[in-house]
């Protein structure tokens, strides 16, 4: 069992804000679970992220640690081996794809490749054996060459962006059980894969930063509804995933833009209802961003309406807003309803038994 200190304290685009505050916070969590002596059955992880190490070339030989993190991360590292905990990372298979174009798509979904990434005597056919050795360079380099990895998240978008799509998903979620499934380990750790692996994630998450861009919020397995999105082998084996039971939704009703008003204007209406709700599916490559104009507006004031439950007032938008009990969906491109309050607690009973599910997955297998 694990603590968590921080989330992604290194990113790069964090700059060294969170630098003077991790180990402490760590060493601080660490010295109460000795206290309460469960510092045997617990032990505290910082989850740092794989641009925490350097690695330009796409070489695991290659990488390092950032210059500017070098010193907290000695610091970090001797506390880990201290307590005798991991070291965990945070993989983001779809964000490496887009930032390093000369890699194919294959070599990400773990597909069979002609000319795998060579590296010496060493050939990688996945990024994330790839990104755990490029782990390993970085650890022995400051001088902790055996120390036990976590992957903290693994997983790929089904929306929001080019490639992020639930077809590639399935593929990657089942290259990637299966690649787990061999406890291969990597090239430069044989047979010692790393100790545990999450799958990322169990949900979608409307409210999550799109700093990193808007597929980050479509990470889930699941809808934010409990919908299965496609299969994955979380422990079931063959059978396909289930549905979240019994979800009780808000009635069938839609906040759409009235096509008879002056929508001259709309531009800023459209702007609100976006910047208020979550309109990552109407990017470059998202499931509805093939709706024409004003479809998109539709979509965006859908959104804002659904989640503030249904209210009156919230498809007002200066009057270009309209009530409807047309589901305006269009193709792949849903409208969705949002979930009656009083039934979410019902429907987030079921959804442990997924996260176990998960967890089992993560424990046993690797």
């Amino acid at each position: 069992m694990y603590i968590v200190v921080g989330d992604e304290p290194f990113l790069l685009r964090h700059g060294q804000n969170f630098h003077p505050f991790v180990v402490r916070a760590a060493e601080n969590v660490q010295q109460a679970l000795v206290h309460a002596k469960l510092s045997g059955k617990m032990k505290v992880v910082v989850p740092c992220s794989a641009d925490t190490f350097q690695n330009a070339s796409t070489l695991p030989t290659k990488a390092s640690f950032r210059p500017d993190v070098n010193k907290t991360m000695a610091d970090l590292l001797s506390f880990l081996a201290n307590s005798s905990s991991p070291f965990m990372v945070e993989l983001d298979p779809f964000l490496s794809f887009q930032h390093n174009r000369n890699l194919s798509l294959d070599y990400f979904l773990f597909q069979l490749m002609s000319h795998p990434v060579k590296d010496g005597e060493n050939k990688y056919d996945n990024y994330v054996d790839a990104s755990i050795d490029a782990l390993v360079t970085s650890l022995t380099k400051a001088g902790f060459s055996d120390m036990d990895i976590i992957v903290g998240r693994a997983g790929w978008p089904t929306d929001g962006a080019m490639n992020a799509t639930p077809a590639i998903a399935q593929s990657f979620m089942t290259g990637l059980v299966n690649h787990l499934a061999k406890k291969s380990g990597t090239p430069l750790r044989p047979k010692v894969p790393p100790v545990e692996m999450y799958l990322f994630s169990l949900l979608d998450e409307d409210q999550r930063s799109i700093a990193s861009g808007g597929y980050e919020r479509h990470h889930g397995i699941f809808t934010f509804d409990g919908q299965a999105k496609y299969y994955a082998n979380i422990g079931q084996g063959p059978k396909s995933l289930k549905n979240a039971p019994d979800v009780n939704y808000l009635p069938s009703k839609w906040c759409v833009v009235d096509n008879n008003k002056d929508l001259s204007n709309v531009s800023s209406s459209f702007s609100s209802a976006c910047a208020n709700g979550d309109c990552t599916s109407l990017l470059p490559g998202g499931s509805c961003s093939g709706l024409a104009w004003p479809g998109n507006v539709s979509y965006a004031f859908n959104n804002y309406y659904q989640q503030h439950d249904q209210s009156e007032d919230s498809c007002y938008f200066n009057g270009l807003g309209l009530i409807t009990t047309v589901d305006p969906s269009v193709d792949n491109c849903l409208f969705p309803l949002t979930i009656h309050v009083s039934a979410a607690t019902s429907l987030h009973l079921t959804l442990p038994v997924s996260l176990l599910l998960v967890l089992w997955f993560c424990i046993v297998c690797i």
